[in-house]
């Protein structure tokens, strides 16, 4: 049985979906999953076909990701607010054999890419009494997903997924923390990202249900009309909530708040943990197919950031100090030429790029990103480590530390900043605090001001890069 109609039989009547439109049970989701599977076979494609999928999050779309599933074709979710000329790169490099969008606009006037509306196969209603005569299997090695990385450091790659990357990462986070009817996960991850599929994923597997929310609508405003009992975020998101009274009481009444996609910062922690917010530390990656350690309780006093790894993964610290993972989660490979070229060294390990260290009970600590670290002096520097000391400091939201050029050490450390007042603390006072605590070769030389960060394209992840170029000039504030 696949996992659709498992879902279908185990589950019935609860919800799975919630959106502006309504409700759908997971017998009327199944239903229209395998409508919208046989529309796209009827259109003449094989199982096995890749398609393209360029739109925001709907219920739709969401649909639209299992119904491709289930017809044995693989999803490729694009981010839809990638450059034009990215877009076109994109799917020159990928070769879909059809392309779904409801955005027009965005598609090159190609007749390499056969292209349809959304609308052409997502059916408006259930039939649930078409009889399935799609022979779906669960073959754990077949092709499910490609999704693309988020490009924080390089290239957007297209990484593709088996059916059972999907379902052991889905395993050992729900082993962790249980969902089941009841539960209701925003999917507040755009669904190009990997943790907005697995969001899905974990529905079908346990039962609980996904709330879809319209596209750019607030999240104070999801969680304020949606039965949202567990929330995935990464910490810009948090912040800009915690910033919002309203959105506090939502957030302190949920189950738990996931928080990952890059280092969490100890004031927003802090703060967190003072308003009594359920926050779960995570870390994972797109070739892991989602989470690959999690912490099993929320953030509390004793200030334990570490997070343990979940079942059915495998996580090792180089020498170096560079994390390597491999395991049934790890997926199978990047695409180059249209098949999936798995990076691996002859162990077996992925090097993720991420760098690390486990405490005596096993739990990981992720520090930083090897292609972020310089050398100044001879000595080898990561920005995060600085950044952690910045935020450290009172009155400091958010830091960035990047590189700039010194003609007696080679590289400086310098730091873009947001802060809760206007030019409060002084320059003087962070340099003072910063030689006290972490010396003088990570107290960064100069101080920018910013008052809003920018981000990766359809990502909350700041784009570190971008401030790299952005050295010497004008203050954002």
């Amino acid at each position: 049985m696949d996992l659709v109609s498992r879902s279908e039989l185990l589950y019935g009547n609860s919800p799975a979906l919630f959106s502006a439109a309504g409700t759908l049970s997971f017998r009327n989701f199944a239903s229209r999953a395998r409508n919208t599977a046989r529309k796209l076979l009827e259109k003449g494609l094989p199982p096995g076909s890749t398609v393209a999928v360029i739109a925001p999050n709907s219920p739709d779309i969401a649909l639209l990701g299992i119904a491709l599933f289930h017809a044995e074709m693989i999803y490729a979710p694009l981010n839809y607010r990638f450059p034009f000329q990215q877009m076109l790169s994109t799917l020159q490099m990928l070769r879909p054999d059809l392309v779904l969008t409801s955005l027009p606009a965005m598609l090159p006037n190609d007749p390499a890419f056969r292209t349809e509306s959304v609308d052409t196969v997502v059916t408006g209603k259930p039939d649930a009494f078409i009889p399935d005569r799609i022979a779906t299997s669960g073959r754990m090695e077949r092709i499910l997903t490609i999704i693309h990385t988020s490009a924080s450091s390089g290239k957007a790659k297209a990484a593709a997924h088996s059916f059972g990357n999907h379902w052991y990462n889905a395993l050992g986070a729900l082993g962790n923390m249980p969902l089941g009817p009841g539960d209701c996960s925003l999917l507040s991850l755009p669904l190009f990202h990997v943790g907005g599929y697995a969001v899905l994923f974990r529905a079908l597997a346990s039962g609980s249900a996904v709330a879809v929310p319209e596209p750019d609508e607030p999240l104070e405003r999801s969680l304020e009309r949606f039965p949202v009992t567990h929330l995935s975020l990464v910490p810009t998101q948090l912040h800009r909530l915690l910033r919002i009274p309203a959105a506090i009481p939502q957030l302190r009444k949920l189950k738990a708040v996931l928080l990952g996609g890059s280092a969490a910062p100890l004031p927003l922690l802090e703060e967190g943990l003072r308003l009594g917010i359920p926050l779960y530390l995570t870390y994972g990656s797109t070739e892991m197919s989602s989470q690959t350690a999690t912490a099993d309780r929320p953030y509390c006093a004793d200030r334990k950031t570490g997070v343990a790894l979940l079942p059915h993964r495998e996580l090792s610290i180089a020498e170096d100090g560079e994390i390597l993972v491999k395991g049934p989660c790890l997926f199978q490979g990047y695409l180059v030429e249209g098949k999936p070229v798995l990076p691996v060294d002859a162990h077996g390990w992925f090097h993720t790029g991420d760098t690390g260290a486990l405490d005596r009970h096993g739990n990981l600590s992720v520090l930083g990103r090897k292609d972020n670290m310089f050398i100044s002096g001879g000595e080898n520097l990561h920005p995060e480590d600085i950044e952690r000391a910045l935020v450290s400091i009172e009155g400091i939201e958010a830091a960035i530390v990047v590189p700039v050029a010194d003609s007696e050490f080679g590289w400086k450390p310098a730091a873009f900043i947001k802060t809760a007042l206007p030019e409060q603390p002084a320059d003087s006072v962070i340099t003072e605090t910063m030689l006290r605590t972490v010396g003088k070769l990570k107290t960064p030389v100069r101080y920018m001001r910013i008052c809003q960060w920018v981000t990766l394209p359809g990502s909350q992840k700041i784009d570190r890069k971008w401030y790299i170029g952005q050295i010497g000039k004008e203050n954002s504030c």
